[in-house]
């Protein structure tokens, strides 16, 4: 789990923290995802509202070989980020409330992820 979500700090230990923006989350992915590890969630939220948000959490699986599927979904999320937020700053004047719904889509996807994991085993 990659986030820059203080809420999703307090609330979980197996993740890395980015001192800084959405887009450095992104970019941070994107590293990991070069180095071989994989995405589980989508590096873009659901809605177009989730991009203006401040905050970002992406859970990332196992290392694996690079997949170039991965690759080109996370330097698109990022070209797509930066294109949406030429006209538009983060919404921070709700961040509370971004950090709530980005901790409650993050635990969604990771009870999704854990029940896929299930039925593969």
């Amino acid at each position: 789990m990659v986030t820059n979500n203080p809420k999703v700090k307090e609330e979980f230990k197996n993740m890395e923290f980015i001192e800084g923006s959405f887009l450095d989350v992104l970019i941070k992915v994107r590293d990991l995802v070069y180095r071989g590890h994989e995405l589980i969630t989508h590096p873009l939220g659901a809605s177009i509202r989730m991009i203006y948000s401040p905050y970002r959490s992406i859970i990332i699986g196992r290392k694996n070989d690079i997949d170039s599927f991965h690759i080109e979904t996370i330097e698109n999320s990022i070209l797509n980020y930066k294109k949406n937020m030429e006209v538009r700053k983060p919404d921070n004047k709700n961040k509370n409330d971004y950090a709530l719904i980005d901790s409650e889509l993050l635990k969604s996807g990771l009870e999704e992820h854990l029940e896929n994991e299930k039925i593969c085993i």
